[in-house]
């Protein structure tokens, strides 16, 4: 025992001598290292990476940045490491300051500030000791996260891309880039989520963190990505693979082909708090071993290599030195607020202008595609099989309300998609098309019969006259070097690039009620319907609290396969056409039916295009319109809260190790995730619970029928056959509709179709967009201020292709 204990002291005494010695070894450090500028400031009350600019879309109000509307604790420093000397810069006087980064020649400091009194952060410079303040970008907008280009301009992160965040209540910001003086600003990239961090890479490139989340979870995908600093060749750096990671903050660690970046786990913490991260470039963009983590100690923000083995950063009110090993050394404690941003004030060298390539005024650019049978997750695949590319069009928002889907759609994608149209591919997989510039493109390949084979989940742009080569789908890095080479051989490039076939006399962006809905009427509805009910699916259309009922019926009855959020890199033929019964059923392969050409291709767009429901972002609803329609749907289940214990509770309980009992009832929905995400259909045997909450049980809303109640679910379920009802109950619920229960039910069924119709929903006639919808719309320029949405209406479809055309370069 003695000789254990012997070791472990040893081991232990080992350790913190080797502790002692980093210490020192980082203390020696910081007295050699340069002066630096930091800032201070509050914290914003957001708890996502990226809501600390601008304002909440509910309540213009609300500000997110940091502050919150109050006066911010903010100020710019200079700290002289040897004789720890602070020096005051700016004090913000209840503004803020933030994203100090330190020119070429270690003497001038560009940053973003946000005066007191003021709304939006924009650019600013001074020199090192404080002297010559100069306003470099002005407007309506938020500036923010500068970064000096190798040619003198600045790349910066700004609110000038006009968006929402898909999933949230705040703005987007995307890559700009302008003149020293703040002129000739331009978008650099196509994203319609975030970017932010950009740095320059030695070989001139731009390496920043993008966000996205095409066919995929919305919470999961912050990868690092580079472009040209003129916004062309956008390649995948690291990470867009991988799940749970929000990879910001990454800058060059001189003398090596590494960068040092914060990984803030999950969706991203409160001003990029993460853990210090070194990854190589020397390995592929999904290689795990790339990534190496040094924090030991906690959680750290805004790293800076001053070496290849010194590492400055944050930790709340801390400054702190990191080496390799992870080893800290505190060098810096602010008395009473958060620090940020720390940077060196010295020279440094440029790196390499690369020249442009683009052609200003040209409106498209050319993608030449080597081989799509290339690439990961092709299991299946033959060569042979695909024949075409469609290409699609994720659009962005220009309001949002909820960190869902609300009304664009169930459980599946939280963006429209518009439908460009289709080119060819060769016998050899190649293809060689134009494509617009300055929009964010995704690819579906679709095989002979127009079924989707691979879905892109992800987005490629193109600048004004780029050629851009990719490998195939999802490709490698070192496959990207290959495809660079083609030399002529490719087909594709034996003739003149293919131009995109789009579909004549088909809305480019669906919406179900308009479009889908009637093709069911004239082909589903006859046998589908609440009196027959063939299989027991009814596609009539009946407004229900939220979507329609026919609408969550394809959904959960697994007929439409659509992007299923939560999911990442998916095998081929599970997603859209492929993958959705409706189309074959329509096609001829379901009792007599034979859907006409252009009732199938709706069907097929729609599918393919994400099968959204609301086909205007005008139809997103805020805070207190989700609360009014939810209540319309509550008012059933509130008010029968007994009747439902009494009734209904004996088969339809929570189990304690799923906490949902599944039984063959297709009137009471709620989405069955774990099927449906596995790609397996839910069939007859749908889930459904009544819990003590009952505003949980119809959410997806197909209890209630809010345009005929009589007919809702609710009641007919329960009812016996012989009563006019489906009988779908283990045993007989209401004998007759003179159950004084079935009255009460219906009862308040009809009064929440009362509220439904006193303000009419999306679809109803009398429909009107919600105000911050028009405020968004004003404030791009695209509505006049006088529009007074008491007495004048608007096309919501027609609005929003305005908005997305006004975003396009021009």
């Amino acid at each position: 025992m003695r000789g254990i204990l012997g070791r472990a002291l040893l081991a232990f005494c080992a350790s913190a001598a080797a502790a002692a010695n980093v210490q020192s070894r980082l203390a020696d450090a910081w007295r050699d290292a340069p002066e630096i500028v930091f800032c201070t400031r509050g914290k914003y009350d957001d708890g996502h990476w990226y809501a600390n600019i601008g304002h909440y879309c509910d309540d213009a109000g609300k500000k997110a940045y940091p502050g919150n509307g109050k006066p911010d604790q903010s100020a710019l420093y200079r700290l002289n490491p040897a004789t720890g000397a602070k020096t005051l810069l700016l004090d913000a006087a209840g503004g803020t300051v933030r994203d100090p980064h330190v020119a070429y020649d270690g003497q001038t400091i560009l940053f973003s500030y946000r005066p007191a009194g003021t709304e939006h952060f924009h650019l600013y410079e001074m020199r090192a000791d404080g002297r010559g303040l100069r306003q470099v970008t002005d407007g309506p907008w938020d500036d923010y996260e500068p970064c000096r280009l190798p040619d003198g301009d600045i790349a910066f992160v700004s609110t000038r891309c006009k968006r929402w965040v898909s999933c949230w209540y705040t703005q987007v910001g995307t890559l700009f880039r302008c003149r020293p003086d703040g002129s000739g600003i331009t978008c650099l990239s196509a994203n319609i989520e975030h970017d932010n961090t950009p740095a320059v890479l030695p070989d001139g490139r731009l390496l920043y963190m993008r966000w996205e989340y095409i066919d995929r979870s919305q919470v999961e995908y912050h990868a690092l990505w580079t472009m040209n600093p003129d916004g062309s060749a956008v390649s995948v750096f690291y990470g867009n693979m991988h799940s749970w990671t929000v990879m910001i903050d990454a800058l060059p660690i001189p003398g090596t082909q590494e960068v040092l970046a914060s990984f803030s786990p999950g969706h991203g913490a409160n001003e990029h708090a993460g853990f210090a991260t070194i990854v190589s470039q020397q390995h592929g963009p999904d290689t795990q071993t790339a990534a190496v983590r040094l924090s030991k100690n906690g959680r750290i923000r805004d790293p800076y290599p001053l070496g290849t083995d010194l590492f400055l950063m944050a930790r709340d009110r801390t400054l702190l030195l990191m080496d390799r090993s992870g080893g800290e050394h505190a060098v810096y404690t602010d008395p009473s607020c958060t620090v940020h941003e720390p940077r060196p004030l010295r020279p440094r060298p440029r790196e390499p202008v690369i020249p442009s390539r683009l052609r200003s005024g040209q409106a498209d650019g050319q993608f030449v595609l080597v081989d799509v049978y290339a690439g990961r997750n092709m299991s299946g695949v033959a060569r042979g099989d695909i024949k075409k590319l469609l290409i699609l069009e994720p659009l962005p928002k220009p309001v949002n309300f909820s960190g869902g889907m609300d009304l664009t759609s169930f459980s599946g994608s939280f963006n429209l998609e518009r439908v460009l149209g289709t080119v060819p591919v060769e016998e050899d997989g190649s293809a060689s098309f134009l494509a617009p510039a300055g929009r964010p493109l995704f690819f579906v390949a679709l095989d002979a019969n127009d079924l989707s084979v691979k879905r892109m989940q992800s987005f490629a742009n193109l600048m004004p006259g780029e050629t851009y080569t990719c490998v195939g789908c999802h490709e490698e890095r070192a496959g990207a070097a290959d495809a660079r080479r083609a030399d002529g051989t490719l087909l594709a490039l034996k003739r003149q690039p293919s131009q995109i076939r789009p579909f004549t006399g088909f809305p480019d962006v669906l919406d179900f009620q308009r479009d889908v809905q009637p093709v069911l009427d004239r082909n589903c509805v006859g046998c589908h319907n609440p009196q027959k009910r063939a299989g027991h699916l009814n596609l009539a259309h009946a407004h229900s609290p939220h979507f329609s009922n026919a609408y969550i019926a394809l959904l959960t009855r697994g007929l439409v396969v659509d992007g299923r959020n939560g999911l990442g890199n998916q095998p081929p033929r599970s997603i859209g056409s492929a993958a959705s019964p409706l189309l074959a059923r329509l096609a001829g392969g379901h009792q007599n039916v034979k859907a006409s050409a252009a009732d199938w291709r709706t069907a097929w767009l729609w599918i393919e295009s994400a099968a959204p429901y609301a086909g205007s972002y005008a139809g997103l609803r805020n805070t207190e319109e989700q609360r009014y329609y939810g209540n319309a749907g509550y008012q059933a289940l509130g008010e029968c809260r007994d009747i439902l214990k009494r009734r209904c509770n004996e088969c339809h309980q929570n189990t304690p190790e799923r906490n949902v009992r599944a039984i063959p009832f297709n009137w009471g929905l709620r989405r069955d995730k774990e099927r449906h995400l596995a790609g397996r259909p839910t069939g007859s045997h749908e889930r459904i619970i009544l819990p003590n909450d009952p505003a949980r049980l119809y959410d997806p809303g197909v209890l209630v029928n809010l345009t005929h109640p009589e007919l809702s679910s609710l009641l007919l379920a329960p009812l016996a056959p012989q009563a006019g009802g489906y009988g779908r109950c283990a045993k007989t619920v209401f004998a007759d509709r003179n159950d004084p229960d079935f009255k009460r039910m219906l009862a308040a069924i009809q009064k929440g179709k009362s509220l439904f119709e006193a303000r009419p929903a999306w679809g109803m006639p009398g429909w009107k967009p919600n105000p911050q919808y028009v405020r968004e719309m004003k404030r791009f320029g695209l509505l006049p201020d006088s529009f007074d949405l008491a007495s004048q209406t608007l096309d919501p479809f027609a609005m929003d292709q305005a908005y997305w055309r006004s975003l396009w370069p021009q």
